[in-house]
C-alpha cells in the first residue's frame, strides 16, 4: 500500500475563510494556513493534491498556494451536501488509490522531531496496508466538536487501535455507553484528528450511499467510516502531536502559539507571553 494522492477538504461556506487566514512559520515567516498544510503533505513524498473548494473559490485558494502549484487540482463542491459529499466529488481523482484525507481548519503540530503528523500516519498505513485515522484523546466537554470512535488495542501495538464503531458528534451519555476504549482517562474518548488514509473502498461505500440519499439530503462521513469499519480492517493511530480546530474559540491563537513554541523562536514568543500576562495582572 503507497500512498500517493492526498485531498484537502475546504468546500464548507462556515469554514472557507480558515484556511486563507496568516500565520507566522517556524521560520518566522508570515504563510497561509492552506500553504503550512500543503507543506506537511509535500514533507510525505506525496506530488498530488486535490482541493474541494466551493465555486468560485479557485482563484483564492490558488493565490494562498505559493510554490505548490505544481500538482495541486481542484474540484468544486456545487452543493453543500456534507463532508461526505465533498470527499466525494474527488473520486475522479483517487480512482482506484487510497489517500490522504486531511481538513482544512485545522494546523498540526508534530511532538516527534523526525515525523510530522501526516508522516507518522502514513508510515502506520503502509506498514500495515489498512484504512487508518488519526485520534487524539479528547474531553468530553469537545465531543460537539469531532467524529469518536471506539476500539481495541491492535495486536501488541502502542497507540494503535482496531476500530469497532464511528460516531458523529456523540453526547457525553452516549460516548459513556457507546465509545469507551481501554486504557483512556476517565471522561475522554478518541476522537477524530482531522486526517485520515483511506483505501478506495471508501469511495464505493459513498457511491452507495449518495445513491440512496434524496437530492436534498447530506452525505456525511462518519457514517461511511463506520461501514468501512464493518466490513474491512480499518485502524485507528493516536499520533504523537496535537491538533488544532480554528474555528473554535480562539482556535487561530492556540495553533497559531503552538506552532511558534516549536519554533527557534521559542525563547522571545515565551517572554512576550510573560510580559503580557504581567500587564494583564497588573490592570
Amino acid at each position: 500500500m503507497k500512498i500517493k494522492k492526498a485531498i484537502i477538504t475546504a468546500a464548507s461556506r462556515t469554514q472557507r475563510h480558515i484556511p486563507l487566514q496568516t500565520v507566522i512559520d517556524r521560520d518566522g515567516h508570515p504563510r497561509s494556513v492552506l500553504s503550512l498544510l500543503l507543506d506537511e503533505i509535500a514533507g510525505t513524498g506525496i506530488k498530488e493534491t486535490a482541493l474541494v473548494v466551493s465555486p468560485g473559490d479557485e482563484d483564492l485558494y490558488r493565490e494562498a498556494a505559493p510554490g505548490h502549484q505544481e500538482g495541486l487540482r481542484f474540484y468544486v463542491q456545487e452543493e453543500a451536501r456534507g463532508y461526505g459529499h465533498a470527499v466525494h466529488c474527488a473520486r475522479d481523482f483517487t480512482g482506484d488509490d487510497p489517500f490522504l484525507l486531511m481538513v482544512s481548519d485545522h494546523l498540526y503540530v508534530s511532538d516527534d522531531p523526525e515525523a510530522s503528523c501526516a508522516a507518522q500516519l502514513i508510515s502506520a498505513a503502509e506498514r500495515h496496508a489498512s484504512s487508518i485515522s488519526a485520534v487524539q484523546a479528547t474531553h468530553e466537554s469537545k465531543l460537539p466538536y469531532f467524529g469518536a470512535i471506539a476500539g481495541r488495542q491492535y495486536k501488541t501495538f502502542d497507540h494503535l487501535y482496531g476500530i469497532t464503531r464511528v460516531a458523529e458528534k456523540p453526547t457525553p451519555t452516549f460516548a459513556e455507553q457507546e465509545l469507551v476504549v481501554p486504557g483512556m482517562r476517565q471522561a475522554h474518548y478518541l476522537c477524530f484528528f482531522g486526517m485520515h488514509v483511506l483505501s478506495p473502498d471508501i469511495m464505493t461505500i459513498l457511491d452507495n450511499q449518495l445513491a440512496n440519499l434524496a437530492a436534498d439530503q447530506n452525505l456525511n462521513l462518519s457514517p461511511a467510516l463506520n461501514e468501512l469499519a464493518h466490513c474491512s480492517q480499518y485502524l485507528a493511530l493516536e499520533v504523537q502531536g496535537r491538533r488544532y480546530d480554528l474555528e473554535e474559540r480562539y482556535g487561530l491563537l492556540y495553533g497559531h502559539l503552538a506552532v511558534a513554541l516549536k519554533s527557534p523562536y521559542r525563547d522571545e514568543v515565551l517572554s512576550g507571553l510573560v510580559d503580557l500576562l504581567a500587564r494583564s495582572a497588573n490592570r
